[in-house]
Protein backbone atom coordinates (compact mmCIF):
# COMPACT_ATOMS: atom_id res chain seq x y z
CA UNK A 1 0.00 0.00 0.00
CA UNK A 2 2.34 2.33 1.19
CA UNK A 3 4.47 1.74 -2.28
CA UNK A 4 1.24 2.31 -4.12
CA UNK A 5 0.75 5.44 -2.83
CA UNK A 6 4.20 6.64 -3.18
CA UNK A 7 3.74 5.99 -7.17
CA UNK A 8 0.57 7.56 -7.58
CA UNK A 9 2.43 10.76 -4.86
CA UNK A 10 4.86 10.79 -8.19
CA UNK A 11 2.25 10.73 -10.73
CA UNK A 12 -0.03 13.44 -8.57
CA UNK A 13 3.53 16.06 -9.11
CA UNK A 14 4.03 14.61 -12.95
CA UNK A 15 0.25 15.67 -13.77
CA UNK A 16 0.65 19.25 -11.61
CA UNK A 17 3.39 19.76 -13.70
CA UNK A 18 1.75 18.58 -17.14
CA UNK A 19 -0.87 21.55 -15.58
CA UNK A 20 1.90 24.06 -15.62
CA UNK A 21 2.76 23.53 -18.78
CA UNK A 22 -0.42 23.49 -19.99
CA UNK A 23 -1.46 26.40 -18.79
CA UNK A 24 1.77 28.82 -19.61
CA UNK A 25 0.89 27.72 -22.93
CA UNK A 26 -2.37 28.64 -22.69
CA UNK A 27 -1.56 31.88 -20.78
CA UNK A 28 0.79 33.07 -24.11
CA UNK A 29 -1.70 32.07 -26.89
CA UNK A 30 -0.89 35.61 -28.13
CA UNK A 31 2.22 36.52 -27.32
CA UNK A 32 4.03 37.25 -30.54
CA UNK A 33 6.78 34.07 -31.80
CA UNK A 34 5.89 32.64 -28.36
CA UNK A 35 6.42 28.30 -29.25
CA UNK A 36 4.42 25.87 -27.49
CA UNK A 37 6.03 23.31 -24.66
CA UNK A 38 5.22 19.33 -24.17
CA UNK A 39 6.05 17.82 -20.72
CA UNK A 40 7.89 14.21 -21.52
CA UNK A 41 7.35 11.91 -18.50
CA UNK A 42 9.63 8.48 -17.72
CA UNK A 43 9.10 6.13 -15.36
CA UNK A 44 11.09 6.52 -12.20
CA UNK A 45 12.27 3.31 -10.89
CA UNK A 46 11.33 -0.37 -11.26
CA UNK A 47 11.65 -2.90 -8.68
CA UNK A 48 12.62 -6.85 -9.85
CA UNK A 49 10.84 -9.27 -8.02
CA UNK A 50 12.10 -12.46 -9.90
CA UNK A 51 14.98 -12.16 -12.69
CA UNK A 52 14.58 -13.69 -15.82
CA UNK A 53 15.22 -17.01 -16.73
CA UNK A 54 17.17 -18.78 -19.32
CA UNK A 55 15.40 -21.79 -21.09
CA UNK A 56 16.46 -25.08 -20.43
CA UNK A 57 16.29 -28.63 -22.01
CA UNK A 58 12.86 -29.36 -19.65
CA UNK A 59 11.75 -26.19 -18.78
CA UNK A 60 10.99 -23.36 -21.03
CA UNK A 61 12.71 -19.38 -19.78
CA UNK A 62 10.64 -17.33 -18.10
CA UNK A 63 10.38 -13.68 -17.82
CA UNK A 64 11.16 -11.11 -15.05
CA UNK A 65 8.98 -9.90 -12.44
CA UNK A 66 9.15 -6.30 -12.19
CA UNK A 67 6.81 -3.43 -10.51
CA UNK A 68 7.11 -0.22 -11.29
CA UNK A 69 7.57 2.54 -8.35
CA UNK A 70 6.37 5.75 -10.06
CA UNK A 71 6.86 8.12 -12.56
CA UNK A 72 9.06 11.17 -12.81
CA UNK A 73 9.78 14.63 -15.40
CA UNK A 74 12.30 13.52 -18.36
CA UNK A 75 12.05 16.72 -19.68
CA UNK A 76 10.16 19.61 -21.84
CA UNK A 77 10.27 19.67 -25.36
CA UNK A 78 9.60 22.88 -27.28
CA UNK A 79 7.83 22.95 -30.51
CA UNK A 80 9.47 25.46 -33.41
CA UNK A 81 6.31 24.69 -35.85
CA UNK A 82 6.40 28.07 -38.02
CA UNK A 83 3.29 30.85 -36.34
CA UNK A 84 1.05 32.12 -38.21
CA UNK A 85 1.95 35.68 -40.15
CA UNK A 86 -0.19 38.60 -38.94
CA UNK A 87 -0.29 41.65 -40.86
CA UNK A 88 1.14 44.96 -38.78
CA UNK A 89 1.98 47.30 -41.88
CA UNK A 90 4.35 48.47 -39.48
CA UNK A 91 7.80 48.96 -41.40
CA UNK A 92 9.90 47.52 -38.72
CA UNK A 93 7.98 44.73 -37.69
CA UNK A 94 9.66 41.30 -38.88
CA UNK A 95 8.95 37.87 -39.01
CA UNK A 96 10.58 34.73 -39.86
CA UNK A 97 9.51 32.59 -42.41
CA UNK A 98 10.94 28.90 -41.86
CA UNK A 99 14.13 28.54 -39.51
CA UNK A 100 16.22 31.36 -37.27
CA UNK A 101 16.27 33.60 -34.62
CA UNK A 102 16.82 37.47 -34.52
CA UNK A 103 19.99 38.16 -32.21
CA UNK A 104 19.91 40.56 -29.80
CA UNK A 105 21.68 42.38 -27.44
CA UNK A 106 20.52 43.01 -24.05
CA UNK A 107 23.12 44.68 -21.73
CA UNK A 108 26.12 42.79 -23.34
CA UNK A 109 24.43 39.43 -23.05
CA UNK A 110 23.42 37.69 -26.68
CA UNK A 111 20.10 36.74 -26.78
CA UNK A 112 17.60 35.48 -29.22
CA UNK A 113 14.12 35.74 -29.98
CA UNK A 114 11.07 34.96 -33.39
CA UNK A 115 9.90 38.37 -31.73
CA UNK A 116 9.78 40.86 -34.15
CA UNK A 117 7.76 43.96 -32.80
CA UNK A 118 10.83 45.98 -33.31
CA UNK A 119 10.92 50.03 -32.66
CA UNK A 120 13.29 52.29 -33.03
CA UNK A 121 15.10 55.01 -30.58
CA UNK A 122 16.17 57.84 -30.14
CA UNK A 123 19.38 56.75 -31.56
CA UNK A 124 17.47 55.43 -34.63
CA UNK A 125 18.66 51.88 -33.40
CA UNK A 126 16.29 48.78 -33.85
CA UNK A 127 15.27 48.00 -30.82
CA UNK A 128 13.01 45.34 -29.01
CA UNK A 129 9.95 46.93 -27.00
CA UNK A 130 12.42 45.71 -23.97
CA UNK A 131 15.36 48.33 -25.49
CA UNK A 132 17.75 45.08 -26.55
CA UNK A 133 19.77 46.29 -29.63
CA UNK A 134 18.64 44.20 -32.74
CA UNK A 135 21.65 43.34 -34.59
CA UNK A 136 23.04 43.17 -37.69
CA UNK A 137 25.80 44.76 -40.06
CA UNK A 138 25.53 48.41 -41.30
CA UNK A 139 26.29 49.77 -44.38
CA UNK A 140 29.20 51.92 -45.43
CA UNK A 141 28.29 55.49 -47.06
CA UNK A 142 28.46 53.46 -50.33
CA UNK A 143 26.05 51.20 -49.03
CA UNK A 144 28.28 48.10 -49.19
CA UNK A 145 27.62 45.75 -46.73
CA UNK A 146 30.22 43.56 -45.38
CA UNK A 147 28.38 40.21 -43.74
CA UNK A 148 31.26 38.88 -43.09
CA UNK A 149 32.52 41.60 -40.18
CA UNK A 150 31.15 40.85 -36.74
CA UNK A 151 27.35 41.92 -35.88
CA UNK A 152 26.48 44.86 -34.29
CA UNK A 153 23.49 46.94 -33.59
CA UNK A 154 21.33 47.99 -36.68
CA UNK A 155 20.73 51.91 -37.25
CA UNK A 156 17.89 53.28 -38.92
CA UNK A 157 18.28 57.40 -38.58
CA UNK A 158 15.26 59.42 -40.42
CA UNK A 159 16.55 62.44 -41.75
CA UNK A 160 20.12 60.89 -42.49
CA UNK A 161 22.12 63.04 -45.09
CA UNK A 162 22.72 61.45 -48.58
CA UNK A 163 25.76 62.93 -50.58
CA UNK A 164 25.08 64.57 -53.62
CA UNK A 165 26.45 62.80 -56.96
CA UNK A 166 28.00 64.60 -59.50
CA UNK A 167 26.72 62.84 -62.89
CA UNK A 168 29.07 61.16 -64.98
CA UNK A 169 26.88 59.21 -67.21
CA UNK A 170 23.72 60.58 -69.39
CA UNK A 171 21.91 58.05 -71.38
CA UNK A 172 20.47 59.20 -74.93
CA UNK A 173 17.97 57.44 -76.95
CA UNK A 174 15.27 57.61 -79.71
CA UNK A 175 15.26 58.05 -83.25
CA UNK A 176 17.11 61.04 -85.46
CA UNK A 177 14.68 61.65 -88.66
CA UNK A 178 16.45 60.26 -91.60
CA UNK A 179 14.56 62.33 -94.17
CA UNK A 180 15.76 65.59 -92.53
CA UNK A 181 16.38 68.00 -94.89
CA UNK A 182 20.36 69.04 -94.32
CA UNK A 183 20.98 71.37 -91.96
CA UNK A 184 18.36 70.37 -89.62
CA UNK A 185 18.41 70.50 -86.04
CA UNK A 186 17.14 68.94 -82.76
CA UNK A 187 17.46 69.74 -79.38
CA UNK A 188 17.52 68.05 -76.62
CA UNK A 189 18.63 68.98 -72.34
CA UNK A 190 20.48 66.92 -69.65
CA UNK A 191 19.13 67.89 -66.05
CA UNK A 192 22.86 66.77 -65.09
CA UNK A 193 23.86 67.97 -61.22
CA UNK A 194 27.77 68.93 -60.26
CA UNK A 195 29.96 67.71 -57.54
CA UNK A 196 27.98 69.95 -54.57
CA UNK A 197 24.03 68.47 -56.15
CA UNK A 198 23.84 71.92 -57.92
CA UNK A 199 21.45 71.29 -60.67
CA UNK A 200 23.34 72.16 -64.20
CA UNK A 201 21.33 72.08 -67.77
CA UNK A 202 23.67 71.02 -70.36
CA UNK A 203 21.83 71.17 -73.62
CA UNK A 204 22.76 69.16 -76.92
CA UNK A 205 22.03 70.32 -80.47
CA UNK A 206 21.78 67.64 -83.34
CA UNK A 207 22.23 68.75 -86.42
CA UNK A 208 22.53 66.92 -89.79
CA UNK A 209 25.25 67.36 -92.09
CA UNK A 210 24.99 69.69 -94.89
CA UNK A 211 27.38 67.59 -97.57
CA UNK A 212 27.60 63.93 -95.85
CA UNK A 213 24.61 61.92 -95.39
CA UNK A 214 23.44 59.72 -92.58
CA UNK A 215 26.00 62.35 -90.06
CA UNK A 216 25.10 64.29 -87.18
CA UNK A 217 26.98 66.68 -85.63
CA UNK A 218 26.66 67.18 -81.50
CA UNK A 219 27.10 70.37 -80.00
CA UNK A 220 27.02 71.57 -76.33
CA UNK A 221 26.24 74.67 -74.20
CA UNK A 222 25.37 75.36 -70.18
CA UNK A 223 24.45 78.10 -68.58
CA UNK A 224 22.48 81.89 -69.24
CA UNK A 225 24.08 83.24 -71.68
CA UNK A 226 24.95 79.72 -72.70
CA UNK A 227 28.24 79.12 -73.04
CA UNK A 228 29.92 76.70 -74.93
CA UNK A 229 30.90 72.92 -74.02
CA UNK A 230 33.70 70.65 -75.37
CA UNK A 231 32.69 67.56 -76.95
CA UNK A 232 34.88 64.41 -78.26
CA UNK A 233 33.59 61.88 -80.84
CA UNK A 234 30.43 64.47 -81.56
CA UNK A 235 29.87 62.98 -84.91
CA UNK A 236 27.37 60.52 -85.64
CA UNK A 237 27.55 58.49 -88.55
CA UNK A 238 24.46 55.94 -89.11
CA UNK A 239 24.40 52.84 -92.03
CA UNK A 240 21.71 53.04 -94.35
CA UNK A 241 19.65 50.69 -92.30
CA UNK A 242 19.77 53.34 -89.51
CA UNK A 243 22.14 52.15 -87.44
CA UNK A 244 24.92 53.88 -85.36
CA UNK A 245 28.53 53.23 -86.56
CA UNK A 246 30.20 55.83 -85.50
CA UNK A 247 32.07 56.51 -82.50
CA UNK A 248 32.56 53.27 -82.30
CA UNK A 249 32.06 53.29 -78.66
CA UNK A 250 28.80 54.51 -78.91
CA UNK A 251 29.67 57.72 -76.74
CA UNK A 252 30.03 60.88 -76.60
CA UNK A 253 32.14 62.49 -74.41
CA UNK A 254 32.58 65.68 -72.19
CA UNK A 255 36.29 65.93 -70.50
CA UNK A 256 36.41 66.32 -66.23
CA UNK A 257 36.46 70.13 -65.42
CA UNK A 258 35.00 71.54 -68.51
CA UNK A 259 32.18 72.33 -67.06
CA UNK A 260 32.76 74.22 -63.40
CA UNK A 261 31.88 72.28 -60.42
CA UNK A 262 32.49 69.00 -62.57
CA UNK A 263 35.64 67.66 -61.75
CA UNK A 264 34.85 63.74 -63.54
CA UNK A 265 34.08 63.59 -66.69
CA UNK A 266 30.63 62.66 -68.32
CA UNK A 267 29.55 59.97 -71.18
CA UNK A 268 27.46 60.57 -73.16
CA UNK A 269 25.86 56.94 -73.99
CA UNK A 270 23.97 56.54 -77.20
CA UNK A 271 23.08 52.65 -76.24
CA UNK A 272 24.40 49.82 -77.18
CA UNK A 273 24.22 48.34 -80.62
CA UNK A 274 21.07 46.21 -79.73
CA UNK A 275 19.67 47.51 -77.15
CA UNK A 276 16.09 49.08 -77.31
CA UNK A 277 15.61 52.63 -77.48
CA UNK A 278 19.39 53.34 -78.41
CA UNK A 279 19.78 56.10 -81.11
CA UNK A 280 18.80 55.16 -84.35
CA UNK A 281 18.27 57.00 -87.98
CA UNK A 282 15.06 55.79 -89.34
CA UNK A 283 12.71 57.90 -90.93
CA UNK A 284 9.54 59.51 -89.37
CA UNK A 285 10.14 62.24 -86.94
CA UNK A 286 13.17 62.98 -84.66
CA UNK A 287 12.13 61.48 -81.44
CA UNK A 288 15.85 61.70 -79.79
CA UNK A 289 15.96 62.64 -75.80
CA UNK A 290 17.67 61.71 -72.37
CA UNK A 291 16.38 58.47 -71.10
CA UNK A 292 18.52 59.03 -67.65
CA UNK A 293 21.23 60.35 -66.10
CA UNK A 294 23.25 58.85 -62.71
CA UNK A 295 23.57 62.34 -61.25
CA UNK A 296 21.63 63.28 -57.84
CA UNK A 297 21.16 66.25 -55.50
CA UNK A 298 21.58 65.59 -52.08
CA UNK A 299 19.11 63.69 -49.97
CA UNK A 300 17.52 62.72 -46.75
CA UNK A 301 16.23 60.01 -45.65
CA UNK A 302 12.01 59.32 -45.89
CA UNK A 303 11.50 56.30 -45.50
CA UNK A 304 12.75 52.50 -45.88
CA UNK A 305 11.67 49.26 -46.37
CA UNK A 306 12.94 45.64 -45.45
CA UNK A 307 13.42 42.86 -47.82
CA UNK A 308 13.04 38.91 -47.68
CA UNK A 309 16.93 38.76 -46.68
CA UNK A 310 17.09 41.91 -43.90
CA UNK A 311 18.17 44.29 -46.15
CA UNK A 312 17.24 47.57 -45.53
CA UNK A 313 16.66 50.13 -47.87
CA UNK A 314 16.38 53.93 -47.60
CA UNK A 315 14.30 56.18 -50.09
CA UNK A 316 15.53 59.55 -50.22
CA UNK A 317 14.13 62.97 -50.87
CA UNK A 318 16.12 63.41 -54.36
CA UNK A 319 14.32 60.59 -55.50
CA UNK A 320 17.82 58.01 -54.97
CA UNK A 321 17.55 54.40 -52.51
CA UNK A 322 20.79 53.34 -50.42
CA UNK A 323 21.49 50.06 -48.58
CA UNK A 324 21.03 51.31 -44.48
CA UNK A 325 22.04 48.08 -43.27
CA UNK A 326 21.38 44.58 -42.60
CA UNK A 327 19.21 42.45 -40.01
CA UNK A 328 20.80 38.82 -38.73
CA UNK A 329 19.67 35.83 -38.31
CA UNK A 330 20.88 32.77 -36.22
CA UNK A 331 20.27 29.27 -36.55
CA UNK A 332 21.27 26.51 -34.20
CA UNK A 333 22.14 22.91 -34.63
CA UNK A 334 19.42 21.80 -32.08
CA UNK A 335 17.31 24.62 -31.23
CA UNK A 336 15.36 23.21 -28.39
CA UNK A 337 18.54 23.05 -26.30
CA UNK A 338 18.44 26.88 -26.37
CA UNK A 339 17.18 27.76 -22.60
CA UNK A 340 14.44 30.09 -21.91
CA UNK A 341 14.97 33.69 -20.31
CA UNK A 342 12.39 35.86 -19.92
CA UNK A 343 10.68 36.13 -23.56
CA UNK A 344 14.09 35.30 -25.55
CA UNK A 345 16.15 32.49 -25.48
CA UNK A 346 19.95 31.64 -24.52
CA UNK A 347 22.80 29.43 -26.33
CA UNK A 348 23.03 26.38 -23.84
CA UNK A 349 26.08 23.53 -23.60
CA UNK A 350 23.51 21.53 -25.93
CA UNK A 351 21.91 23.97 -28.32
CA UNK A 352 25.61 24.41 -30.11
CA UNK A 353 27.04 27.28 -31.32
CA UNK A 354 24.72 30.13 -33.17
CA UNK A 355 25.47 30.31 -36.47
CA UNK A 356 24.53 34.18 -37.65
CA UNK A 357 24.84 34.91 -41.17
CA UNK A 358 22.29 36.10 -43.88
CA UNK A 359 18.03 35.43 -44.01
CA UNK A 360 17.89 32.57 -46.77
CA UNK A 361 20.71 31.17 -46.60
CA UNK A 362 22.75 28.67 -44.71
CA UNK A 363 19.25 27.00 -43.71
CA UNK A 364 17.55 30.16 -42.30
CA UNK A 365 14.59 31.52 -43.14
CA UNK A 366 13.23 34.78 -45.25
CA UNK A 367 11.98 38.02 -43.80
CA UNK A 368 8.55 39.08 -43.87
CA UNK A 369 8.60 42.99 -43.37
CA UNK A 370 4.97 44.35 -42.05
CA UNK A 371 4.11 41.38 -40.05
CA UNK A 372 4.27 39.42 -37.05
CA UNK A 373 4.73 35.75 -36.49
CA UNK A 374 2.26 34.93 -33.71
CA UNK A 375 2.38 31.98 -31.23
CA UNK A 376 2.36 29.09 -32.46
CA UNK A 377 -0.19 26.89 -29.19
CA UNK A 378 -2.62 25.30 -30.87
CA UNK A 379 -5.74 25.48 -28.32
CA UNK A 380 -7.72 22.63 -29.75
CA UNK A 381 -4.73 20.59 -28.53
CA UNK A 382 -3.71 22.10 -25.23
CA UNK A 383 -7.20 22.00 -23.96
CA UNK A 384 -7.32 18.40 -24.91
CA UNK A 385 -4.15 17.89 -22.97
CA UNK A 386 -5.65 19.65 -19.95
CA UNK A 387 -8.26 17.34 -20.16
CA UNK A 388 -5.96 14.28 -20.01
CA UNK A 389 -4.01 16.13 -17.32
CA UNK A 390 -6.82 16.60 -14.84
CA UNK A 391 -8.21 13.15 -15.55
CA UNK A 392 -4.65 11.77 -15.16
CA UNK A 393 -4.56 13.76 -11.28
CA UNK A 394 -7.99 12.53 -10.51
CA UNK A 395 -6.66 9.03 -11.11
CA UNK A 396 -3.55 9.05 -9.26
CA UNK A 397 -5.47 10.70 -6.48
CA UNK A 398 -7.97 8.16 -6.43
CA UNK A 399 -4.71 5.21 -6.31
CA UNK A 400 -4.10 7.20 -3.08
CA UNK A 401 -7.60 6.94 -1.29
CA UNK A 402 -7.99 3.57 -2.46
CA UNK A 403 -4.80 2.70 -1.36
CA UNK A 404 -5.56 4.44 2.15
CA UNK A 405 -8.98 2.21 2.16
CA UNK A 406 -6.66 -0.87 2.07
CA UNK A 407 -4.31 0.25 4.96
CA UNK A 408 -7.12 0.72 6.89
CA UNK A 409 -8.61 -2.39 6.39
CA UNK A 410 -5.46 -3.94 7.58
CA UNK A 411 -5.14 -1.61 10.63
CA UNK A 412 -8.48 -2.41 11.88
CA UNK A 413 -7.81 -6.50 11.61
CA UNK A 414 -6.52 -5.73 15.55
CA UNK A 415 -9.88 -4.94 17.00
Amino acid sequence: MIRAMSSALSGLRNHQLMLDVVGNDIANVSTVGFKSSTPIFSDLLTQTINGAGAPSAGLGGTNPAQIGLGARLAGTVQSFTQGSLQNTGRASDLAIQGDGFFVVDNNGQQNFTRAGAFTLDSTGSLVTPGGAFVQGWQADNAGAIDTNSPIGPVKIRVGDLLAPTQTTTAVLGGNLAADAAPGTSTVMSVAAYDSQGTAVSLDLTFTKDLLIANRWTVSASTGAPPTAVALTDNVLDFNGVGELTAPADRGINIAGGVIAGMPAGITLDLGGATTPGRITQYSGSSTASVIDQNGAAPGTLQSYTIGQDGIIVGSYSNGRAKSIGQVALAVFTNPEGLERAGGVWRQTANSGLAQVGVGGQGGRGVLSAGTLEMSNVDLAEEFTRLIVAQRGFQGNARVITTADEVLQEVISLKR
